[in-house]
């Protein structure tokens, strides 16, 4: 993380942000106090006067990709301040909104002019959840509930309609379980759990967070090679499902993290159910090619769709797995025809604009 060196803080700069440590399930216990997983672009805002920076968990601002939020933080927050928050597009017809997140990863190009014509069409706004400083103080050893307190009163100007939020809090785990199984339908990513005693420890994971997982099974239909040139690097997955009238094997995602041992295995288990020509040569294929994988190599490797694997996964974007998912087990019990899109366990809609009302 970067950071103008005129900025004058509290607080050390760069500051890293808290993180969570992932449990199975909604943790019980005294002093907890519960808040929506948003799945955004997580940013700490940091502002002296005019000098403001979005700056990210990783080595890049996010300040050039979003214009609108720095007038945002501008008009909205204190002359000097650091606030701990998610950067989010939302996207849908009123009543019906969720947080989108292939809008909000679009947002991240190289051309201003892009970057100016989407701040415009897909615009950006700040879910606020933390306080770390205020003027000439240093929030960042205050107990969590003090420095919630300081946010509200913060925010306390906002009104309906505002580009800036405060997150919802709770004490109650049974209202917690609540929001983890219905804010999902809203783009949602689970629930976090933090002390509110706790002061605020940037870079360390002292927070808890429960993410939604669920299990499908799907196709394999071909694989990339390891870049190191041994063995498989990814198994890319389909299932089946109506495009354009017709039942085809929709690509929806791949797994990818194998032992070195098990990336070798997989290429003598494919080998059979490689796809080749009369001459016994691999018939060349590749994925579509996107924004981000505009210099990266898209071929692979075709094989006959007849292996179905358990993967776990969090959620469904569009017909795509949203991250990365995890191999459980084979399932030479299923028929390929049967991993049926239609069939992937999907959270129920929930409109976005309820989350975002603190009331």
């Amino acid at each position: 993380m970067t950071h103008n060196g005129a900025m004058r803080q509290p607080i050390d700069l760069p500051v890293q942000p808290m993180l969570a440590k992932a449990v199975a399930d909604v943790p019980v216990g005294p002093g907890l106090a519960y808040e929506p997983k948003w799945d955004g672009f997580r940013c700490i805002v940091l502002r002296d006067g005019d000098d403001i920076e979005l700056a990210s968990r990783g080595t890049k601002p996010l300040t050039r990709y979003f214009p609108e939020v720095v007038e945002h933080v501008r008009r909205l927050l204190p002359q000097r301040c650091a606030v701990d928050t998610e950067i989010v597009v939302r996207s849908g017809s009123a009543g019906a909104e969720r947080l989108d997140w292939e809008r909000l990863s679009q947002r991240i190009h190289p051309a201003d002019s892009r970057v100016r014509k989407l701040s415009v069409e897909t615009p950006a706004e700040l879910v606020c959840f933390d306080f770390l400083a205020l003027g000439d103080d240093s929030l960042l050893g205050m107990p969590f509930a003090e420095r919630r307190a300081r946010l509200e009163v913060m925010l306390g100007h906002l009104v309906a309609g505002d580009p800036i939020h405060l997150t919802k809090i709770t004490t109650d785990p049974a209202l917690a379980r609540h929001w983890f199984e219905r804010f999902e339908g809203a783009g949602l990513d689970g629930v976090v759990a933090k002390s509110m005693d706790a002061a605020y420890t940037p870079g360390k994971r002292t927070m808890l967070k429960v993410k939604h997982k669920r299990t499908a099974e799907a196709v394999v239909f071909g694989y990339r090679v390891h870049t190191s040139g041994q063995g498989v690097g990814s198994l890319l997955l389909g299932l089946y499902g109506d495009w354009n009238g017709e039942r085809h094997l929709i690509p929806v995602g791949g797994i990818a993290a194998f032992p070195m041992a098990t990336r070798r295995a997989l290429i003598d288990e494919f080998a059979p159910l490689v796809v080749r020509d009369e001459a016994g040569q691999v018939v060349g294929a590749a994925t579509d090619r996107s924004r981000f994988s505009s210099n990266k190599d898209v071929s692979f490797v075709p094989v006959r769709p007849e292996r179905v694997v358990e993967v776990a996964f969090d959620q469904m974007e569009g017909h795509r797995f949203r991250h990365a998912v995890t191999f459980l087990r084979w399932r030479p019990d299923r028929d390929p025809q049967s991993c049926l899109l239609e069939q992937v366990d999907r959270a129920a809609a929930y409109d976005l604009g309820e989350v975002l009302t603190t009331g």
